[in-house]
């Protein structure tokens, strides 16, 4: 029995002895042109490898460095490097006969080069294909390289720990991807085969995609058939280059879509959450997500999309999407319209600081309905967006306006109450990411009247707003009568009942913030001229010439303004 043992021992010490030394009898760098010239051959590109060596024991070929050359008419430098690949082989045919069967590829920290040119076009659609230099000087004696294309199968396919670099040809600008991998079985360039890909994104989030794809379309690859399910989360959109972090946009968008390929038009449905998002310089992230549902089609050899009627909800309030898109450089230009008509005021509050829209410190809507029609134009990371908003109904509870507007002498004593009841608001916008401009800005508050006018708000935050309040008969003659009596309180007061409508016009300005705005009187330009007109509707040269002023402590029409003047707060004229 020992004696069996003996020899049991002997005979495996002599196969891992044989094992060991075995590799170094077969002369596998003799294998390296070959190989080359078949890569070459089947991928249309210049392939190198460093040196060869055998494991029996894992029964693998290792190769210290790869590197793919690039399509020269994107980049000349490589697409592609790597510098291990282990690439498993079937030892028997190997030994005996000294032939390559692969039947597994690992390549660890691949270093990936992705350049899109101007047309849409991708330096990898002509993988596989006719793509240079490369098939010039590996050309098969007969046959094209498609066919040895076809003919090339591995059992799987692994790429781990990589790096992807994305970018225009005309454009220096590039994002990098980490941690990038990649598992195919059974692949082939003339079959459909299951694959699993993951990434993560610049500044984090995670990008996979599984499912599907092939076979591989041997004019352009980017048109390759693909069935897959895309998934990302957390992905910043900033860092990504889908908004222009350089002034400050940015949000984390979560998608669980179905992208299928086919014949060149790609159609991608599902769901994308925009978390903390930011779109106008200024603002800041927002309190809750945007969600979309969506529905595109996308062209691959025009490069351009259509966004089907798709649904924006934040919160209970949703819009409706619909448009184009372009690939246009390092993003999209896109074209859309966004409607949505009696959406809940309430649920928008939390979303208005990524337009930089805050309300006043210390108040909060508590009612209200929101619409809007809007038209946004241009490249995703600049996008321009035009249109009108609208509040119908709408009650901020915790900001008191006639305390505000105190400043402005003329309105000083209105009572507007703690809450401020808001019947319309609406104006027409110009949105940029360097801000919001609104013209035709029109505000009716029943404890006051109506205020329109015009302004802009910019990067910082800062308003910049000219109104003119029309406050009613009713409302200006129990302020004038608290503020200020002889002239003046005639022209507020009395008098401006005279006038249409029974209502004086107060020019008036606003500064600050939108969490703080800060209210000051408008005396100058454009103000004087409202103010002499009001004078005239509220008397006019029959009252005052009659005595009507006079008997309240001023001679003349002037003498009235001199006192409105300084009750708005500007300076009397001496006299």
């Amino acid at each position: 029995m020992s004696r069996t043992l003996k020899w049991i021992g002997i005979a495996i010490l002599a196969l891992i002895v044989i094992l060991l030394v075995l590799p170094f009898f077969i002369p596998v760098n003799k294998f390296r042109p070959t190989i080359e010239a078949k890569a070459s051959e089947a991928l249309g590109r210049k392939v190198q490898l460093g040196d060869l060596s055998l494991s029996i024991l894992g029964g693998s070929l290792a190769i210290d460095n790869l590197s793919i050359s690039d399509d020269p008419k994107f980049n000349s430098g490589p697409f592609i490097t790597a510098k291990s690949v282990k690439v498993g082989v079937e030892l028997i045919p190997l030994i005996f006969s000294q032939q390559v069967n692969i039947t597994e590829i690992t390549i660890e920290n691949p270093q990936m080069m992705m350049l899109k040119d101007p047309s849409g076009k991708w330096n990898f659609s002509s993988i596989g294909g006719n793509s240079g230099s490369a098939e010039k000087k590996t050309a098969p004696a007969s046959g094209s390289s498609s066919k040895v294309a076809e003919s090339v199968s591995v059992k799987k396919l692994s790429l781990e720990d990589g790096q992807i670099t994305l970018g225009n040809t005309n454009s220096k600008k590039r994002t990098v991807y980490n941690k990038v991998n990649l598992t195919a079985s059974d692949v082939s360039m003339s079959s459909n085969f299951p694959i699993a890909f993951s990434m993560e994104g610049p500044n984090g989030g995670t990008m996979k995609i599984d499912g599907k794809v092939g076979p591989v379309d041997p004019k352009d690859a980017a048109f390759t058939p693909q069935d897959v399910k895309l998934t990302m989360s957390n992905l910043n959109l900033g860092a990504s280059g889908f908004l222009d972090p350089s002034v400050g946009l940015g949000g984390l968008v979560d998608v669980d879509a179905n992208l299928i390929s086919r014949n060149g038009e790609m159609t991608t449905k599902g769901q994308a959450k925009i978390s903390k998002a930011v779109l106008v310089a200024g603002g800041s992230p927002a309190g809750v997500p945007a969600i979309i549902d969506f529905d595109t089609r996308y062209d691959l050899a025009k490069g351009e999309g259509v966004l089907n009627p798709s649904t924006l909800n934040i919160g209970k309030a949703k819009a409706h999407l619909s448009g184009t898109y372009k690939s246009e450089g390092d993003a999209f230009a896109v074209d859309m319209k966004i409607s949505g008509q009696g959406m809940p005021a309430t649920d928008l509050q939390s979303f208005l600081p990524a337009l930089a829209i805050n309300v006043p410190q210390g108040s909060k809507l508590t009612a209200g309905t929101l619409s809007t029609n809007l038209h946004a134009t241009g490249p995703t990371d600049k996008l321009v967006t035009d249109g009108n908003i609208g509040l119908f109904n709408g009650k901020l509870s915790g900001f008191n306006l006639g305390q505000k507007m105190s400043s402005v002498g003329s309105l000083a004593g209105i009572k507007t109450g703690q809450d401020l009841v808001i019947e319309k608001m609406t104006s027409d916008v110009h949105m940029a990411t360097t801000g919001i401009k609104a013209d035709n800005f029109d505000l009716v508050v029943p404890s006051l009247g109506t205020a329109v006018g015009g302004g802009t708000l910019d990067a910082k935050n800062n308003m910049n707003f000219n109104m003119v309040a029309t406050v009613s008969n009713a409302v200006v003659s129990t302020a004038a009568s608290s503020v200020a009596g002889g002239a003046v309180g005639q022209v507020l007061g009395g008098g401006a009942a005279n006038c249409k409508g029974g209502a004086i016009k107060v020019p008036f300005q606003i500064h600050g913030t939108t969490a703080n705005p800060q209210f000051a009187p408008d005396v100058g330009g454009a103000a004087a001229s409202l103010l002499k007109s009001q004078l005239s509707c509220a008397g006019g040269a029959s009252n005052l010439a009659n005595g009507r002023a006079g008997a309240a402590g001023g001679g003349n029409t002037s003498d009235a303004v001199n006192q409105l003047t300084g009750l708005l707060g500007g300076k009397k004229k001496k006299p």
